[in-house]
């Protein structure tokens, strides 16, 4: 284990439970729908994207599960292990689209807010995929 590998993860893991509470709170009804599903929705959310933040929410506490099980910080995650090297690379690529897509959005507070976040946890996340190989 590289001495970047447990500081990756757990910056990768407060990342997505960063992300976690702001879905939450956007389910939760958080008048922030401007900075969120491309800043189409000033104040609360609609039902719908609502209910999607809420899945998010789960998603997020899986995804940090998932690194620092990958880590070897935790002694649980919701995959088993053997799938969880696969599992961290499919979220970096998709990490990498996020941040693509915040890169382009037409939303300068998704820009201005969740570029810098998905570039850092992408960086967390290639770190931990590569240290823990």
């Amino acid at each position: 284990m590289t001495a970047a590998l447990p500081l990756a993860a757990v910056v990768a893991a407060m990342l997505s439970l960063a992300l976690s509470a702001f879905q939450l709170a956007l389910a939760l009804g958080a008048p922030w729908g401007r900075a969120a599903y491309g800043g189409q929705h000033a104040g609360r959310l609609p039902a719908r994207l609502r209910v999607s933040s809420a899945v998010a929410v789960v998603v997020w506490v899986a995804i940090a599960l998932i690194v620092l099980r990958r880590a070897g910080l935790v002694p649980w995650a919701p995959l088993p292990d053997a799938w969880l090297p696969v599992a961290l690379w499919v979220l970096v690529a998709v990490t990498a689209v996020g941040a693509l897509l915040n890169a382009i959005t037409p939303s300068r507070i998704e820009r201005a807010i969740w570029l810098p976040v998905s570039v850092v946890l992408l960086a967390a996340q290639l770190t931990v995929a590569f240290a823990a190989a």
